[in-house]
């Protein structure tokens, strides 16, 4: 497995956040909260925090894989709590099953204490092309 802060991540660089940590079905993104993460109410737009969130499962997942499997979305469903204006956003994950071909993942987006928004998805394992 690479080091996570080595990979190249086009996608999170336009977004702004860092994978902080990627191991044993674990990951930890952060997101320092910035106006162009807004909506036109002044706060992060809700997609934001489906990215991310989307992007730890993928990382949590990836984590657990061989060299010979890839992963990709298969829904994800998420519940937001409350809204953020302003911080640093977290969100952390994990595969909370992992079958031959499925898995099922949760993560948790928080701000400090307060939890903004939880998502809970299921990713396909396919063999690498």
């Amino acid at each position: 497995m690479t080091d996570a802060q080595s990979m190249p991540h086009p996608f999170a660089d336009l977004l702004g956040f860092s994978v902080i940590s990627r191991a044993e079905g674990l990951c930890r993104i952060e997101l320092d909260v910035a106006p162009e993460h807004f909506n036109p109410h002044g706060i992060v737009h809700g997609g934001v925090l489906y990215s991310v969130a989307d992007t730890g499962m993928g990382g949590a997942l990836t984590s657990l894989l061989g060299d010979d499997e890839i992963c990709t979305t298969v829904e994800i469903k998420i519940v937001y709590f409350r809204p953020a204006t302003a911080g640093r956003l977290i969100c952390e994950t994990e595969v909370v099953n992992r079958g031959r071909r499925t898995a099922a993942l949760e993560s948790t987006l928080s701000a400090g204490e307060r939890v903004l928004a939880r998502a809970y998805g299921t990713f396909m394992i396919l063999p690498r092309p």
